[in-house]
């Protein structure tokens, strides 16, 4: 349920109907913006609207029809801004986020973040743990990378999006590392989701492989109901039938979380593409679609790269596809 207070509502007005709310036993999230209103999380079928509507400065009380609350967009009907330091996410600007699948070396690692920075990425993809399909594949450089993603960072001042596997490696990287990644197998790993809730940084939430778009906005509500509303959503293609491709892009996604939800959408097109030749067609239907921003594999060296091999761009092929995509993001009212 919402509570949607009036436009002149005081203060006062919407403190006291929060704390009522709390000493009836619910968890109110109050939400500032054009216009105040509060989440009530949890089971509120006991609470009538008219109830609520009673108080002083609420102007209507709405029960939600789906079962994700903070992520709606009838909770909050503008799109979320997402602010990493200088960097914008959700805004008029496409958000850019480049560089190797996985951190593998030093002097890879460190010419990659060069190179995805002069073409204009705004963050930098930083890979240490890489969960596989496989045990026998490599797994990621871990811990013994952190000096590689200071320096990267120093040189280049992008900050830097790592991948966390569990509670364990939130604490790990916390100090290393200034956005997360939920991986497509980790969509529903509850446990890690609640932890980002309270992990302080923004977090870029995957769809998981055979995940649905209503599980992919209840994988956000556990993050946002912990407490960190700084959320992006992810499309990163499905498994379907199809074998042409890696996996699907779902294309649809885009403009469909758009309309149900608030949060910032980003497009991974190297994942469902598979191939670095159809790797820019999907990052350009992606932004027509109307992503707010684009995550794409960049390696000095694509056919020597430990994982992901196949769909990685070489530098030359990242600053063709920056170039490209500026006249389809200015089509859609975009800047890049």
């Amino acid at each position: 349920m919402i509570i949607v207070f009036e436009p002149k509502a005081t203060e006062a007005q919407v403190q006291h109907v929060f704390e009522r709310l709390q000493e009836w036993g619910f968890t109110p999230v109050l939400q500032e913006g054009e216009q105040i209103s509060i989440a009530i999380t949890g089971d509120s079928s006991a609470l009538r609207t008219q109830t609520l509507e009673a108080f002083d400065g609420v102007q209507k009380a709405v029960r939600l029809k789906e079962a994700y609350k903070l992520v709606s967009k009838e909770f909050k009907p503008e799109g979320t801004v997402i602010e990493l330091g200088d960097v914008k996410i959700g805004g008029k600007k496409l958000l850019m986020i480049a560089g190797p699948c996985s951190v593998e070396t030093e002097e890879q690692y460190v010419s990659t973040a060069r190179a995805v920075k002069k073409a204009g990425a705004q963050v930098l993809r930083a890979g240490i743990y890489k969960p596989r399909t496989s045990p026998y594949d490599f797994q990621g450089v871990g811990e013994r990378g952190f000096p590689w993603l200071k320096k990267a960072k120093d040189e280049t001042g992008l900050p830097l999006c790592a991948e966390v596997l569990d509670v364990a490696s939130i604490a790990k990287t916390k100090d290393h590392v200034d956005m997360y990644q939920v991986g497509a197998r980790n969509m529903q790993n509850y446990d890690l989701l609640r932890a980002l809730g309270k992990g302080g940084k923004p977090v870029l939430l995957k769809r998981g492989l055979s995940g649905t778009i209503k599980e992919l906005l209840l994988a956000a509500e556990y993050i946002m109901s912990s407490g960190n509303h700084d959320v992006m959503l992810c499309e990163r293609g499905i498994r379907t039938y199809e074998t042409a491709t890696r996996f699907t892009l779902d294309i649809g996604a885009v403009p469909v979380l758009h309309h149900d939800t608030h949060l910032p959408v980003i497009v991974d097109p190297s994942h469902p593409a598979g191939k670095r030749s159809l790797v820019g067609s999907m990052a350009k239907a992606g932004v027509a679609a109307g992503a707010d921003g684009l995550i794409v594999e960049v390696h000095p060296e694509p056919e020597k790269a430990w994982s992901d091999a196949a769909q990685q761009l070489t530098f030359d092929q990242f600053e063709q596809l920056m170039a490209e995509l500026k006249p389809v993001a200015q089509a859609v009212g975009r800047e890049l």
